[in-house]
C-alpha cells in the first residue's frame, strides 16, 4: 500500500501541488496525510505525520514529495528514515532522490546522510540571510513587529493619567484600552 505525506512550512503556502503529486503517484486520497508546520518542528508536534507513521506497515511505501518533508534536521530525518527501513517500509520520494525498494541498505542510509546534511545546511543559510536582511532593514529604519493600535497623542494622554496617580484599571477603562496595552504603553516609555 501506498501512503503519501505532505507538508508545507505556513498556513499561508498551498499543499495543492504536493498533493496532486502524491495522487499521481498512486496514492489514493484517504492515504495521504499533511501538515501545516515548518520543518525545524519536533515530530510530535505533527499529528498527520504521527497517524501516517502509525498506518505503515511493513512492505508498505511512504511516498513524499521530498526527504525534507520529514524535517531539516539530518539526525531526525536518519532516524525515521532508519526507523521506517528496519519496519520494511519503503520510502519514495517524488523528485526522483530517493527510493528504497530496489537499493541496498547502506546506500539508502549513504543517500539520506548525504540529503540530510544538504538540507540542514540549506536551512542554515536561510536563516542566516533572513538574518542579514532584517539587520540591513534594522539599519535603514524598517520597524518590526505589531503596528501600534493608538496614537502619539493617546500614549501622552496615558503617561499623563498615570503620573497623575490614576490606577492602570482606570486609565484602561477611560481611554478604552486593555489594562495590558497601558502596561506596555508605560513601560516603553519608562513611566512605572
Amino acid at each position: 500500500m501506498n501512503l503519501g505525506y505532505w507538508r508545507t512550512s505556513t498556513t499561508e503556502q498551498s499543499e495543492e501541488r504536493q498533493v496532486i503529486s502524491l495522487k499521481e503517484a498512486g496514492c489514493e486520497e484517504r492515504f495521504i496525510f499533511g501538515d501545516k508546520i515548518t520543518g525545524t518542528s519536533n515530530y510530535g508536534d505533527r499529528p498527520e505525520l504521527s497517524k501516517c507513521l502509525l498506518m505503515l506497515r511493513e512492505g508498505d511505501t511512504l511516498i513524499i514529495h521530498e526527504l525534507d518533508r520529514l524535517g531539516r534536521s539530518m539526525v531526525e530525518m536518519l532516524v525515521q528514515v532508519n526507523n521506517l527501513i528496519e519496519r520494511g517500509v519503503h520510502i519514495k520520494t517524488l523528485d526522483g532522490r530517493l527510493s528504497t525498494k530496489d537499493m541496498p541498505e547502506e546506500l539508502v542510509k549513504l543517500i539520506v546522510g548525504v540529503m540530510g546534511y544538504a538540507a540542514e545546511m540549506e536551512l542554515k543559510n536561510i536563516k542566516k540571510r533572513t538574518a542579514e536582511g532584517r539587520a540591513v532593514a534594522l539599519n535603514k529604519g524598517v520597524k518590526f513587529g505589531r503596528k501600534r493600535a493608538y496614537t502619539q497623542g493617546q500614549e501622552a494622554q496615558v503617561i499623563d493619567l498615570r503620573t497623575e496617580g490614576n490606577g492602570y484599571g482606570s486609565i484602561a477603562t477611560s481611554m478604552g484600552m486593555s489594562v495590558g496595552k497601558v502596561r506596555r504603553i508605560l513601560a516603553n516609555n519608562g513611566v512605572s
